[in-house]
């Protein structure tokens, strides 16, 4: 399963969440220690959610001490009319990046294979090997990745593949 968990209070989501093998919880704005220390002793994903903290004006979950426990983690949009109007990947890495203390190739790394394998298709996306759906981007050019999450206003893609095809 995937929880929603954390958003508003933490009242034991990840500890149950962990008990059903959750493949993911999502949001964790509201994390204590110990949710913190249950996540990274787990299998579980913690999926962050940015832009739905960012457009409701809630902390910012705390990605730096989780990545730093040693948990493993996501990112994507949480794309809803209600509480994440938008599905700016660009805008969550650089949020991740800027807000949430991540470093562009943890972010990166977030927001491809991890957020793949949040998904259970790591063995089709999300990475670049052979046999892998060719779900690609390339970007103009830029001086660093540091520089991805420092232009969050600027669309800084040039191509997309969707399997191995330009759109």
């Amino acid at each position: 399963p995937k929880l929603h968990v954390n958003q508003l209070s933490s009242i034991g989501g990840i500890g149950e969440a962990i008990r059903q093998e959750a493949l993911s919880v999502d949001h964790l704005e509201t994390m204590t220690p110990e949710d913190i220390r249950q996540l990274a002793a787990s299998d579980t994903i913690g999926t962050l959610l940015p832009s739905a903290a960012f457009f409701l004006r809630m902390p910012f979950q705390p990605a730096r001490e989780l990545i730093d426990a040693g948990a493993a983690i996501a990112l994507a949009t949480d794309f809803n009319p209600g509480s994440s109007p938008s599905g700016n990947m660009n805008l969550v890495v650089s949020l991740a990046c800027i807000q949430m203390k991540m470093l562009p190739e943890e972010a990166i790394n977030a927001a491809t294979i991890n957020g793949a394998c949040a998904m259970e298709l790591e063995h089709e996306t999300g990475s670049i090997r052979i046999g892998k759906r060719a779900n690609i981007i390339l970007t103009r050019p830029v001086p660093s990745l540091a520089y991805l999450p420092y232009a969050f206003g600027s669309n800084l893609i040039d191509k997309v593949f969707i399997n191995g095809e330009p759109v």
